[in-house]
């Protein structure tokens, strides 16, 4: 009973803010099926962090010295010394991607890179909010709308928000069916939403699609050298699918591998997200921050898009301008559904998926673009 009264007497009103927020994260992975696979651990581990005494993160105890907590453990073992988690992740993700629609219509790449000049946008509009730079670009990166990146960048150059980021970039993933057709109807009419667009798929070999991430991973490392561990692990789990000798690993890595990394990045993540250094109006600047990133991207792939329809006589739908974000493959339904709201006989899901791959590769190698010139401005 002794343990008990001492407990609550030394609760804050931001631990029991925390504790909410860790109830909310459950609530949305539970109800609303946001991302359950991370949100859940990373709420339930925002409850454990913030418990007085908690025996899950490093403590001094009497008599005994000082005690590491298993998520301090697994944040300096898994994240912090080698960024090990993020990276494995990038391999299952590799292994779930096709890049077939991309190698079909190569020039679905400049989408791609279109849709993430979000990221340096709020990199300037966190600067003159006040943040320094290393804390702006780790939160412009937000904006590459691929959470492992995010924790990895942020992690890296020494942010010191890796919690909020974290739980920006993952929840604005989930939230990419209500915030890009909000962002895209801004800058679009129906019209143009309605343009149709003509599939004629051509084959690509099985050559070519092993020398692809290959070719990527090779080109990546001379343009940006600091994208190589991003990209090469992305590109190996690709070479493990599309090589079809490894088919038992390739179906582990998209199924067990992601899975059970996942489940540890985000409760891993929770030791970030003590209440002391949570609680604060940084965390409220940089959800606001993650959320424009996420429209800057959108409005910017769009904007693109219809910039080059003013060259072009086949016009292209500038709503697959949006699919350019990293937000793989929620961004590419999410066109198919708006350009069937516009004309039911539109289908736009492999242009939209074509350019969602090359969201893909374009986000982690602006990732590696930011390691490589932050700290060299610092």
């Amino acid at each position: 009973m002794s343990f008990l009264l001492v407990g609550l007497s030394n609760t804050t009103w931001q631990q029991v803010l925390m504790f909410g927020v860790g109830g909310m994260l459950i609530y949305l992975a539970i109800s609303k099926k946001l991302e359950p696979a991370l949100l859940l651990p990373m709420g339930f581990g925002a409850i454990l962090v913030n418990l007085p005494f908690s025996g899950a993160i490093t403590q001094s105890m009497q008599g005994i010295g000082e005690v590491t907590g298993i998520l301090d453990w697994l944040f300096n073992m898994g994240i912090s010394s080698a960024e090990a988690m993020p990276l494995l992740l990038f391999i299952g993700i590799g292994a779930m991607i096709d890049f077939g629609p991309l190698l079909a219509n190569p020039k679905l790449i400049l989408f791609g890179a279109a849709a993430q000049w979000g990221i340096f946008a709020t990199i300037s509009l966190a600067t003159l909010m006040g943040f320094n730079l290393v804390d702006a670009a780790s939160i412009g990166i937000i904006g590459a709308a691929d959470g492992p990146t995010s924790i990895l960048v942020s992690q890296v150059l020494g942010s010191r928000y890796i919690g909020p980021i974290a739980i920006a970039a993952y929840s604005y993933m989930a939230l990419v069916p209500i915030i890009q057709p909000f962002a895209i109807k801004l800058v679009t009419t129906k019209k143009e939403r309605a343009i149709r667009m003509t599939y004629n798929p051509r084959a690509i070999s099985k050559r070519a699609k092993i020398l692809f991430p290959i070719i990527v991973t090779i080109v990546s490392g001379y343009v940006a050298p600091a994208s190589v561990s991003l990209v090469g692990m992305l590109m190996f789990g690709n070479l493990i699918r599309e090589c079809t000798v490894l088919d038992s690993l390739s179906t582990t890595a998209q199924t067990v591998l992601v899975n059970l990394v996942t489940l540890l990045l985000g409760i891993t993540i929770a030791s970030t997200m003590k209440a002391e250094s949570f609680i604060t109006l940084q965390t409220l600047m940089i959800m606001g921050l993650g959320l424009m990133a996420f429209v800057f991207d959108t409005i910017a792939g769009v904007v693109f898009a219809k910039f080059l329809n003013l060259f072009s006589k086949t016009k292209i739908n500038p709503m697959i301008g949006a699919a350019g974000i990293s937000a793989f493959p929620m961004s590419a339904r999410v066109i198919q559904k708006m350009g069937q709201q516009a004309d039911p006989q539109n289908h736009l899901l492999m242009h939209a998926v074509g350019a969602n791959v090359a969201g893909q590769i374009a986000s982690v190698i602006a990732g590696g673009v930011i390691l490589g010139l932050v700290p060299g401005l610092i």
